[in-house]
């Protein structure tokens, strides 16, 4: 793809609307775009600085609950979350950075597992703050109609993916892809490893976080369950960017767009609603077999191994 490519891609996201799709149609959109969002993040830290998070229900949660509780308690309005969740989202990412990042490899992802949890549980317990596992209903959402929300997320997903490529591509991502390849070795060449697996986190907490403060306007209710759910947010995270591809710009966008569809397709057939869990666990399976890369990733290389081959002939 060229480098007009998002742009082009952007400008057809906007005109959808005005093509009359249904209410179920924009549905699916929105949730298109915010899954990408997640992936997004998730990506950064992950794909690119190679830190995997097992945890980002935490940040998707934290920021889910700073828009439903701010607009219980103090009585504002949720989107307010949206700005506020940059804060909660930060300060918890330095939290979780200061115990989990000591750790590496298996141990990060199990730390951040395990916060992920930890959350949840103090979320379903401190009932007077979070509502419990009541949780908590926004009284009246801000629009009947699809179209507002669908323009304020696809707002949201195209800043995350210009602003994370553009960190990818500054110098700050290239300490970031050392610290993946050879942390070792990125640490014998000066660079402070903990400082920028730190900075990692909170950018990738940050968005994660407003992509919770927007569901929470969206869906107008939250509970633990839903907002903290290990599979349905961590685990469902990790499979976005593993089909789409790691450590790509696109991955996280295609493999939200095949999650979404797939989940919607398996749960319109009768009988076979509750199995999506296992189609995903089975689709994981096989991508990691035979498209280690992803889509994208393997997509590339495919092409340019083509490419050559005609290029010899």
């Amino acid at each position: 793809m060229n480098k007009y490519s998002p742009f082009l891609l952007l400008g057809l996201l906007a005109l959808l609307p005005f093509v009359g799709l249904s209410s179920y149609m924009m549905h699916i959109l929105i949730l298109f775009l915010m899954w990408s969002v997640i992936g997004i993040a998730w990506n950064l830290l992950s794909g690119y600085c190679g830190q995997v998070s097992f945890g980002h229900a935490a940040f998707f949660g934290i920021g889910a609950y700073t828009a439903g509780i701010f607009y219980a308690k103090v009585g504002i309005s949720a989107w307010w979350g949206m700005p506020l969740s940059i804060i909660a989202s930060t300060i918890a990412a330095l939290v979780i950075g200061y115990i989990c990042l000591r750790l590496r490899g298996p141990f990060f992802a199990l730390a951040t597992l395990a916060m992920g949890m930890i959350l949840k549980v103090i979320a379903e317990n401190l009932t007077d703050f979070t509502g419990g596992d009541i949780g908590i209903m926004l009284q009246q959402r801000t629009w009947v109609d699809k179209t507002g929300y669908y323009y304020i997320i696809l707002a949201i997903a195209a800043i995350s993916f210009f602003v994370v490529k553009k960190i990818v591509e500054s110098k700050l991502g290239y300490y970031f892809v050392a610290i993946r390849e050879d942390q070792d070795a990125a640490e014998s060449l000066g660079i402070n490893t903990t400082l920028y697996k730190t900075i990692a986190l909170c950018i990738s907490a940050v968005i994660t976080g407003i992509a919770g403060a927007f569901y929470m306007n969206y869906m107008g209710y939250i509970d633990p369950k839903v907002v903290f759910a290990l599979h349905d947010i961590s685990i469902i995270t990790i499979m976005v960017v593993m089909v789409g591809g790691v450590a790509t710009y696109w991955g996280p966008v295609v493999g939200s767009l095949i999650m979404v569809m797939l989940a919607e397709l398996i749960r319109s057939i009768p009988k076979l609603g509750e199995a999506h869990h296992t189609f995903f666990g089975v689709l994981l399976i096989l991508i990691i077999i035979f498209m280690p890369n992803g889509i994208v990733g393997d997509f590339r290389k495919f092409a340019k191994f083509f490419g050559v081959r005609r290029a010899q002939r």
